[in-house]
């Protein structure tokens, strides 16, 4: 099993305060400044609603988005786990290239229904090292295979039976920590928030529930950490263990908070989840990919969520929101413009999921003063294409 070889990495306990709701990090050193006690972790972590980031000076905010690698993709097979491997090289190699200063995981991190043991948080804890293990730190949303339940191979009931299942250790009962009832999305976002002090992500606001990734980012200027370069929200498109929709509910949530961070709108906004909106149908290239769209591949139809609630009517009046970014369409890379605002796929980087097409990783630069937001993606081979400046 995949889950074998997983290995856990802990920071120094003096990292661990520096990312706590109200403080800042600063990109590009170790210089945290605590500003209250450690207990305000989770005191506050609900009171908090933004989290800060700052800027390195002199120099452009990086992101490198890592799209589809799902991890513990059959991982009873031996080809499943050594796809792992391949997936961790194509992240190190584009963290060695770019350096980026942060890491979004932008859906699909495990195969959930793959995965045959309650804790998945093994793999997903796998899926992270890369970026962990480089001192970035990063901040995820969940795609549609990440709570997937277990499916069941049907030539396993054949002789010679099912095979030995591998279970996590455990000083529980073995018949509870192998329920196959697999890891929910709440459980794997506190697992990486608990463990990781590099971990920028959240479960979001209870009423949002069971849509758990929602939450917003302050990119904040090297000068002055209390002004804001660029707010970075984040949403759960669904899927998995429930429909693959952002609810009417996530879209006045995202109203009420970009009015209240952000009211006069002078802020641009950058927005990431993983499945495409149903406006992505309507920018969709046809057969190849032409100005304005930007792009390498265009192999597939739009595989849109199942309906709308609001989200994107909300986004396009907004004239602070620039770009939104997804992953889900392993054989789509491009930009198109939509209305005010542009529609962007990352690249497929896992060696999970269906698809042969290279890997790679869409890269997200900010500059400020003035405000650009610049892309490109870095391929697996080192060589870089489609970039484009979105606003």
């Amino acid at each position: 099993m995949g889950s074998s070889q997983c290995h856990f990495t802990f920071l120094p306990l003096l990292l661990v305060s520096c990312f706590f709701p109200d403080h800042i990090f600063t990109v590009g050193s170790l210089d945290h400044r605590v500003h209250r006690n450690l207990l305000a972790r989770t005191t506050k972590l609900s009171a908090t609603p933004e989290r800060r980031i700052q800027m390195r000076a002199d120099a452009p905010f990086k992101i490198a988005l890592f799209a589809d690698l799902h991890y513990g993709e059959a991982a009873s097979t031996d080809w499943g786990p050594l796809q792992d491997v391949n997936s961790t090289t194509v992240m190190n190699t584009v963290l060695d290239i770019e350096s980026p200063d942060f890491v979004i995981y932008l859906g699909d991190v495990i195969t959930a229904n793959n995965i045959m043991i309650q804790n998945a948080s093994l793999y997903w804890d796998q899926a992270l090292s890369p970026t962990r293990n480089k001192g970035i730190p990063w901040a995820s949303v969940f795609g549609n295979h990440d709570d997937a339940y277990f499916e069941w191979p049907l030539e396993w009931f054949s002789a010679p039976g099912i095979p030995q299942i591998h279970c996590p250790p455990t000083t529980s009962s073995v018949e509870e920590e192998c329920s196959f009832k697999g890891t929910g999305r709440l459980e794997l976002m506190q697992n990486e928030i608990k463990h990781n002090a590099l971990s920028f992500s959240r479960n979001g606001p209870r009423d949002l529930w069971p849509s758990v990734s929602n939450y917003v980012l302050q990119v904040s200027s090297h000068d002055d950490p209390q002004s804001p370069v660029a707010f970075l929200f984040f949403f759960d498109s669904g899927g998995g263990s429930y429909p693959e929709v952002i609810s009417n509910r996530q879209a006045e949530w995202f109203r009420r908070k970009a009015e209240e961070i952000n009211p006069d709108s002078r802020v641009p906004e950058i927005v990431f989840w993983h499945i495409p909106s149903k406006a992505y149908n309507k920018v969709a290239p046809k057969f190849g990919i032409h100005k304005p769209c930007v792009g390498s591949i265009n192999k597939e139809r739009v595989a849109a969520q199942e309906d709308e609630f609001g989200i994107m009517d909300i986004l396009v009046k907004r004239t602070s929101v620039k770009a939104i970014f997804v992953g889900h369409n392993h054989g789509l890379d491009w930009c198109c413009p939509y209305k005010k605002l542009w529609l962007c796929y990352a690249r497929h980087t896992g060696y999970g999921g269906y698809g042969n097409w290279p890997r790679g990783a869409r890269i997200v630069e900010i500059s400020s003063n003035p405000f650009s937001l610049r892309s490109w993606i870095r391929m697996e081979d080192g060589h870089t294409h489609s970039e484009i400046i979105l606003s």
